[in-house]
């Protein structure tokens, strides 16, 4: 019975060991996943400080702060647009305004219902 009891004491201290190991892995893989997300966000950044005027800058910020799908899908356009070269200035808070404008939203239906 001793034989039997240190037998399964070992595979269990295995298996733990093997599923700890696992753990730690997959917490490494999910931090260089996070540290890659934020190098990106920060080159992204620093993309979009270069291409637009601080109130342009300003307005967008706003904007994700209250549509951060809407704020992503400009910021990726602007910054396709700035690593092709095709804009030939630093973007003004009108010229962010009038591409705002021409990005089609979602349109919300609003209902009151009074009873």
């Amino acid at each position: 019975m001793d034989d039997l009891e240190a037998l399964r004491q070992r595979r269990l201290a295995e298996l733990q060991a093997r599923q700890a190991q696992q753990a730690g892995a997959q917490q490494d893989a999910q931090a260089a996943a996070a540290q890659q997300a934020d190098a990106e966000d920060a080159a992204v950044d620093r993309i979009l400080q270069q291409i637009l005027e601080p109130e342009a800058r300003e307005r967008l910020t706003r904007i994700r702060m209250s549509r951060p799908e809407l704020a992503e899908a400009v910021a990726k356009q602007l910054v396709t647009l700035a690593q092709q070269g095709r804009l030939g200035r630093r973007l003004t808070d009108e010229d962010l305004r009038t591409l705002l404008a021409r990005i089609p939203g979602q349109d919300r239906d609003i209902k009151i219902t009074r009873k």
